[in-house]
């Protein structure tokens, strides 16, 4: 196995844990709820994601030509409809 990946990996992780960390302390002000939180949420975020790719697989999702221009078609008609820039300005 290639060492960068597997040290990107633990050091993602590290991060992952840190940041969940700080966050609920900045909340609680609790180092043990914070710890417990930053334990859990790995865990749970992991079934979380594997969950979405299970509904994610069923729905058999595929990219078409149709479904990759639909969210330029919307924004397009948003653009319309928002009309030119300053138009609320004008008399």
């Amino acid at each position: 196995m290639k060492q960068r990946p597997l040290l990107k990996t633990f050091t993602f992780a590290i991060l992952h844990f840190l940041t969940a960390f700080v966050v609920v302390y900045a909340l609680t002000g609790n180092f043990a709820i914070s710890g417990a939180a930053a334990l859990i949420e790995p865990v749970v975020n992991t079934f979380v994601f594997y969950l979405h790719e299970r509904a994610w697989q069923r729905l058999g999702h595929r990219r078409s030509t149709r479904s990759h221009s639909y969210g330029h078609d919307l924004f397009a008609r948003f653009l319309r409809r928002s009309g030119p820039r300053g138009a609320s300005l004008r008399r």
